[in-house]
C-alpha cells in the first residue's frame, strides 16, 4: 500500500457511501506524480505529454495542466478530447490514417507524426498547406527491443511500427520537423538509455534537420526505485548534443498508485477451493489482468497462504477464465464485504467495456482540498444500449 498519508482509513470511512464497482482516482497521489515530473522538466528543460492512451480522466485535467506540457493522442477523438479539456499541445500518432481521420486531426492536433512515407506521400499536399501551424514529424523503428512481453513490444519482428533506417535513404525529409520512437514497457531508464544508445546508431544523420524528438512512453517514472538521475542525464546530453527539443509521453507513469477499485464480494462457492464472486469483471473493468497479464494489489491482502484465508477472486462474467487471481486475507471473507484494487487508475477506465450487459464502474475522485470522494459519473443501461443498434 501507499504510505504517502492514511489513504486506506480514508478510502474504508468513505467506501460505505459508494455504489460499487467504483473506480476512485485520488488527487493528491496525482500530485506527487506531478511533483516528480516537474522535477524532470526542470533538471532537463524536456516537455513531458500525458498519453491518453493510458489515462483520459479529463476530470483532473486542470491538476495535470498545470506541470505536464500537453497529450499525445491515437485516434481523432483522443486528439479533440486533449484539444478540448486538455487545452495545451496535441500530438497525434497512429498506425495509419484514414481520410477522414486524418482531415479531423488537422482540426485539434499541433503535432502529427506518420508511421511510413507512403502515409506521407498520401498526404503530403495537406502537410505542405498545414506546415506553417502543424509540426510533422516520423514514427521510427530503431530495431532495438526492450518490452519485456511480445504483445507490448513495438520493435518485434514484423511490427507495423515505425519506418527502418534502410527506408530512409533518399528520403525527402522537407517537410519533416521531428523523430518519434517508443520501445519501452513499464521500464527504468537503462532501457531508455540502450534505446538510445540504437536510435543514434542508425538515425543520428538525419537530425541536424530536426526541430525535436519524441523518446515515446513506457518511461515508469514515479515508480519507487526508478533512476530519475540517469534519464535527467540521458535527456540532458542528448539536447546538448544535438540542440533538439525532447518529448516524453508517458501514460502510466502520470497516473501510477494514484487510483483504486473498490468491488464488493457477492457470493462465495466452493469447488475444491474458496472461490469468490465479485461484483467486477476482469475482462470487463480490468482487462490488463488477462491481457498482460497480471495480478494487481489489494489492501490488507497478500499472496495465497501467507495469511490464514486464501480465495480465488473472480468475475461475476459469463467468461470461464474471469479469474483475478489467488490471494489471502487475515479475516475469513463474506457476501457483502468490500475489497480494494491498488494501482487501477491506469489502463483501466480507458479500456473497460460491457461485455455480458455488466454495468461499468462508477468514476471517483478524491479532491485534494476536502479528502472526500466525490462522485464524477455513474453508467447504466443508456451506455450500454448506445453502443449497439
Amino acid at each position: 500500500m501507499n504510505d504517502r498519508y492514511d489513504i486506506e482509513s480514508l478510502l474504508c470511512s468513505e467506501l460505505s457511501k459508494l455504489k460499487t464497482p467504483a473506480f476512485i482516482v485520488d488527487e493528491n497521489l496525482l500530485a506527487e506524480n506531478m511533483h516528480i515530473m516537474q522535477h524532470v522538466k526542470d533538471a532537463t528543460k524536456c516537455k513531458i505529454l500525458l498519453a491518453l492512451k493510458g489515462f483520459s480522466m479529463f476530470e483532473v485535467f486542470p491538476l495535470l495542466r498545470k506541470t505536464l506540457d500537453g497529450v499525445c493522442a491515437s485516434s481523432p477523438h483522443e486528439a479533440r478530447l486533449g484539444c478540448e479539456e486538455f487545452k495545451k499541445e496535441v500530438h497525434a500518432f497512429a498506425a495509419a490514417y484514414s481520410d477522414e481521420d486524418f482531415k479531423q486531426l488537422l482540426k485539434y492536433a499541433n503535432y502529427i507524426n506518420f508511421n511510413s512515407f507512403t502515409q506521407l506521400e498520401k498526404f503530403k499536399n495537406h502537410v505542405k498547406k498545414y506546415s506553417k501551424k502543424i509540426s510533422f514529424g516520423l514514427r521510427v523503428n530503431p530495431e532495438h527491443s526492450e518490452a519485456p512481453v511480445p504483445l507490448y513490444d513495438p520493435c518485434a519482428k514484423y511490427s507495423r511500427f515505425g519506418i527502418k533506417a534502410v527506408d530512409f535513404k533518399n528520403a525527402d525529409l522537407t517537410l519533416i520537423e521531428g523523430l518519434h520512437f517508443h520501445t519501452l514497457c513499464e521500464q527504468d531508464s537503462p532501457a531508455l538509455e540502450r534505446t538510445l544508445a540504437a536510435f543514434e546508431e542508425k538515425f543520428a544523420g538525419f537530425l541536424n534537420k530536426m526541430k525535436w524528438v519524441n523518446f515515446g512512453g513506457g518511461h515508469h517514472i514515479t515508480r519507487p526505485g526508478y533512476d530519475i538521475d540517469l534519464l535527467c542525464k540521458l535527456i540532458i546530453d542528448f539536447k546538448k548534443k544535438y540542440k533538439l527539443e525532447v518529448y516524453l509521453e508517458p501514460g502510466e507513469a502520470v497516473a501510477l498508485n494514484a487510483g483504486f477499485l473498490a468491488v464488493r464480494v457477492l457470493d462465495i462457492v466452493h469447488n475444491e477451493i474458496q472461490i469468490v464472486v465479485l461484483d467486477a469483471s476482469a475482462t470487463a473493468h480490468m482487462p490488463d489482468v488477462l491481457e498482460m497479464p497480471y495480478r494487481p494489489d489489494i489492501i490488507d491482502a497478500d499472496m495465497p497462504n501467507v495469511k490464514k484465508y486464501t480465495y480465488r477472486l473472480t468475475g461475476h462474467s459469463c467468461l470461464a477464465g474471469d479469474v483475478v487471481g489467488d490471494y489471502s486475507f487475515d479475516e475469513p471473507l463474506k457476501a457483502g464485504d468490500i475489497i480494494i484494487f491498488k494501482d487501477m487508475a491506469h489502463y483501466t477506465m480507458v479500456k473497460t467495456n460491457t461485455f455480458n450487459g455488466l454495468a461499468l464502474p462508477s468514476i471517483n475522485v478524491i479532491k485534494n482540498k476536502t479528502k472526500k470522494i466525490k462522485t464524477i459519473k455513474e453508467f447504466g443501461y443508456k451506455d450500454f444500449k448506445s453502443r449497439l443498434s
